[in-house]
């Protein structure tokens, strides 16, 4: 029961937490599954859109696990990200 309190806290945005992602300068790669559960796309796309310096995607067809369900494009795709 605590975890499900803390999750359900956790998931409240702060204005003002989510304001200081805007100082996060270096490059940041976010991805998700586009069925994920637990962190919603929208909130992906959210952090994506405060960070400044930020790349997204979204892997189809998948949910939590995205990075298991596409792990050969997940692997290809963080390799061209740090190779910038």
């Amino acid at each position: 029961m605590a975890q499900y309190d803390a999750v359900t806290h956790w998931g409240i945005p702060n204005h003002a937490q989510l304001e200081r992602l805007q100082g996060i300068t270096q490059p940041v790669f976010v991805a998700n599954g586009d069925s994920d559960p637990m962190i919603l796309p929208r909130y992906s796309h959210l952090l994506a859109g405060l960070l400044p310096n930020a790349e997204i995607k979204i892997y189809p067809d998948a949910a939590h696990g995205f990075l298991f369900q596409h792990h050969e494009e997940f692997a290809a795709d963080v390799t061209t990200f740090l190779d910038k």
